[in-house]
């Protein structure tokens, strides 16, 4: 093939001083998406990425290969309310997961089919919420990559709307009141009525009544004076006599609650009154019966524990501070308290409390006595995987499990004989699906730069020694997160069982500022401690070629969005660490990413630019900012989609060009140093139809597999990477 050439792209004098940094940004001009000179290096862009990647061999292997797995569907787990049953299902050769709903006399139905609502399957179901009778059921949509939501209500029965499209939602929660006729939910205000710039925040709780227009008769209950980075979540009690609100500023890991007796202030005008405020903790508070309120909280315990209060004995001043709160379950210091559901249905001689922790990402069921918290017994996972949801209604608990090899199914725990069954799998699962056998899972450790103890999550093919080391080392994927206290847990990915199939490794490192251990681990990878993110997954990297996983000429590092951040300093800080890099959505412009997308709402987790120290700490990993000319990078693809209204494209854009200049007009002959762009169009940060997801894994994978010299099948053999 002919020599591939990065497009020239215009360099400005642009110099911003900050304190005292005076800081080049020589393609600012790249910010502005929609101008013609942009647009033209775009299609530069993306002329370059199609001459590279088009004719790579094994492509039409890992289109074919995904679509087979993704054929299996998906089946969530259901949702009752009242006497009938709501779940997702996604069969076979469908785009977009679908909502069913069963029926009292046992008729299952369509309700809600995304490709019914726009057969471009460019609209996604973004939630879904049933009245408590299971008679009206809200939903909300997007269209095009537009996170804005319009929000709608369904007469369950007919399939007829009532109410919508309320505009604003964005992923709204919603609180039922018993009767279904009203709801309290969460909505941005007008454009109008905010400084430009800000549309995309100051959310408020409203009282909707079903039919009326929600600009002039909804109620603002909640939040009128609340931070512009407010998010607010809401709930009701099933006897609809307790409403509460949660608020967050920003993507902190913290959190206030509000409670108010709806029996005693009426519905109009809740009387609102403090149950945690001030307190550096992330607490969900949920009402069961009796007025009991259970607080999942991690204050004073990294690790999670469950606390109630007595909402009874509450008072004008609110609840007693959280070291008063009753304990129910301690923390466990060795494992994360991630899920609870309460079972006090007919039938039971006890209520119960069924808890999900994850030791290390890997998580673990078990059954405790609701008024003691005294653990009764285990209930018995599949694996060593995730248990994704549990659900619990009257003496029955529905949980997912899934593990890397293994598609989501839904189990159903009956508590009056104690019998775990499979409830749903996968529509178009076989008795024994090929993909069971891919490979192995296992969890190794390495050591950070600070002496931190870091796991990594390694799928292989079957090739160990009699001790279980590998044999040979073979093309790897390094993927990591590392923020937000977000967790990677092991879960079915068929982009990850495809590689693995082909022979090559596909680890993930949990790296300090997710979630997999805890809060501290959180904060322990935030702010002026971000670096340790870096420092871990580096160390992972070397430790995955040292323990003879792979080695750096065979190695890819892979990261979306948070992720996209952490291997792009990986990659400015050790170019020679690996072979390519992945580097989806990213967030790589580290002084301005306040300015765009949702980025005024992470100051809490990186720092804000407009503060000297902080600007500091963002100066001092900033991707962007650490592309030095002449240096020998790797290859990198940059992946991004056009209406992502959470991430802006400016990131990979300003990115791409940097490279480039600092490689040159002309990449290795064997491809090192290329920097690729791909932009996709009509998609958001995240959901996508099945055709999207496989057009972009095709491109990744094939990437992935071209630089490290995985030989897919259907492609030559021997290895070796292609020549420009």
């Amino acid at each position: 093939m002919s020599r591939l050439r990065h497009p020239a792209a215009r360099r400005q004098d642009v110099v911003d001083h900050l304190f005292e940094h005076r800081i080049a940004d020589p393609y600012r001009w790249l910010e502005r998406g929609d101008s013609a000179e942009t647009l033209a290096w775009l299609a530069a862009q993306d002329a370059l990425r199609h001459a590279a990647l088009d004719d790579l061999p094994g492509r039409d292997w890992l289109r074919d290969r995904m679509e087979g797995l993704l054929s299996l569907g998906v089946t969530g787990p259901p949702v009752w309310r009242g006497a009938r049953r709501f779940f997702m299902r996604r069969r076979p050769g469908q785009e977009h997961a679908v909502l069913h709903v069963v029926d009292p006399d046992g008729t299952e139905r369509v309700l809600l089919d995304p490709m019914a609502l726009d057969a471009t399957g460019r609209t996604t179901l973004d939630t879904w919420h049933p009245d408590r009778e299971g008679r009206r059921l809200v939903y909300q949509v997007s269209a095009g990559g537009d996170d804005g939501s319009l929000l709608y209500v369904l007469d369950v029965s007919s399939g007829a709307l009532l109410d919508g499209p309320i505009s604003r939602c964005r992923q709204s929660p919603i609180a039922w009141l018993p009767g279904g006729e009203s709801f309290y939910y969460v909505r941005r205000l007008p454009a109008h009525s905010v400084p430009p710039g800000e549309e995309r925040y100051h959310r408020r709780v409203h009282l909707h009544h079903v039919g009326t227009d929600p600009d002039s008769d909804d109620r603002l209950v909640f939040g009128h004076d609340g931070p512009k980075t407010a998010s607010y979540t809401v709930g009701v009690s099933a006897d609809g006599r307790w409403l509460t609100v949660t608020r967050a500023v920003g993507a902190v890991r913290r959190n206030d609650i509000w409670v108010a007796d709806l029996k005693k202030s009426g519905t109009e005008a809740p009387a609102f009154v403090p149950v945690q405020t001030g307190i550096d903790a992330h607490t969900n508070a949920v009402v069961g019966r009796h007025g009991t309120l259970y607080l999942h909280t991690d204050h004073d315990a990294p690790r999670g524990r469950l606390a109630t209060v007595d909402l009874d004995e509450l008072d004008a001043s609110g609840a007693p501070p959280p070291e008063r709160w009753k304990e129910l379950l301690p923390e466990n210091p060795k494992a994360r308290l991630d899920h609870f559901t309460l079972l006090d249905g007919p039938g039971l001689d006890r209520a119960l409390l069924l808890v999900v922790r994850s030791r290390h990402a890997v998580s673990e069921i078990t059954v405790h006595d609701l008024e003691t918290g005294r653990q009764l017994e285990t209930v018995p996972t599949p694996g060593l995987g995730t248990v994704g949801e549990i659900r619990g209604a009257g003496h029955e608990a529905w949980f997912t499990y899934t593990d890397p090899f293994t598609p989501v199914t839904v189990f159903r725990w009956d508590a009056t004989d104690r019998t775990t069954t499979v409830s749903a799998t996968p529509p178009g699962h076989r008795p024994e699906p090929a993909h069971r056998t891919a490979g192995t899972m296992r969890q190794i450790t390495c050591t950070s730069a600070d002496g931190t103890p870091v796991r990594i999550t390694v799928l292989a093919p079957h090739d160990e020694d009699t001790h279980g080391r590998p044999r040979r080392p073979r093309p790897a994927i390094l993927y990591g997160y590392g923020g937000f206290g977000l967790s990677y847990t092991p879960v079915y990915n068929p982009e990850v069982v495809a590689w693995v199939e082909a022979g090559g490794v596909y680890a993930v490192a949990h790296v300090r500022g997710g979630g997999e251990e805890g809060a501290e681990w959180h904060r322990s990878g935030t702010r002026a401690r971000k670096q340790k993110s870096v420092d871990d997954f580096h160390a992972a990297a070397e430790a995955l070629c040292r323990q003879n996983w792979t080695t750096p000429s065979r190695l890819v590092i892979s990261g979306e969005s948070n992720g996209g951040l952490l291997v792009g300093a990986v990659l400015t800080q050790h170019p020679g660490l690996c072979r390519a890099v992945v580097c989806a959505a990213p967030v790589l412009d580290m002084v301005r990413y306040e300015h765009s997308g949702l980025g005024a709402s992470w100051t809490a987790e990186y720092g804000s630019a407009t503060v000297r120290e902080e600007l500091t700490w963002l100066l001092g990993y900033s991707p962007y900012h650490h592309v030095s000319d002449g240096t020998d990078y790797p290859a990198v693809l940059l992946t991004v989609s056009k209406g992502d209204g959470v991430v802006d494209p400016f990131h990979a854009r300003k990115m791409c060009a940097a490279l480039q200049h600092a490689v040159g007009s002309s990449p290795a002959e064997d491809g090192r140093g290329l920097t690729l762009l791909r932009v996709e169009s009509d998609v958001g940060h995240g959901a996508r139809a099945m055709t999207r997801i496989i057009e972009l894994t095709v491109d990744q994978l094939s990437f992935a597999a071209w630089h490290s010299g995985l030989a897919l099948p259907g492609g030559p053999t021997g290895g070796e990477s292609r020549v420009l």
